[in-house]
């Protein structure tokens, strides 16, 4: 049985104001909480960046993915960020329907869907990078870029089983 004094923080002094900011106690030892305060600012800068344009990240990401890779399948896409097809489907609709996308009929495979950026969908993709790189600069302007590659490389460590082309992370 756990005893309540076994569940206080390392940092506890036994004083909480009411108002005070919380204190993290063991969260401050957990990586994923860092992870996951980091997404959220991050989401939130980008959210507000990219309002007037309406792209979320998945949808930013897809259409560099295919920008990278004319022709490219949505299983392969899906693969990439880490989405079930379902959902990569319903993504790749959102962007067909504004006309930012489209799907042809693979011509070597007909079950193969393959996706190509409309002149609509490069427009808004140079708009967007444009907006990306600012937002990119108030989070990565926090780095020196020594320590930038080490963030990143020790990031790809974390993912690196889950994403095709990143296993050999030194």
């Amino acid at each position: 049985m756990t005893r309540h004094n076994d569940l206080k923080p390392a940092n506890d002094d036994g004083v909480f104001e009411v108002g005070a900011p919380l204190r993290t106690g063991r969260l401050d030892e957990i990586l994923g909480f860092h992870l996951r305060m980091a997404n959220v600012a991050i989401y939130q800068d980008y959210s507000a960046a990219m309002g007037d344009l309406g792209l979320t990240q998945k949808q930013f990401a897809v259409l560099e993915l295919i920008a990278a890779n004319p022709k490219v399948s949505q299983i392969d896409i899906a693969n990439q960020l880490s989405m079930d097809r379902a959902t990569m489907m319903a993504l790749v609709n959102r962007l067909e329907s504004r006309n930012l996308l489209e799907r042809r009929p693979s011509s070597v495979d007909r079950r193969r869907q393959e996706l190509l950026l409309t002149s609509a969908g490069i427009e808004i993709l140079k708009q967007a990078r444009n907006i990306q790189e600012q937002h990119e600069l108030r989070f990565t302007s926090r780095f020196s870029a020594e320590e930038l590659e080490h963030f990143i490389n020790g990031l790809k460590r974390i993912y690196s089983d889950i994403v095709p082309g990143t296993g050999d992370i030194d």
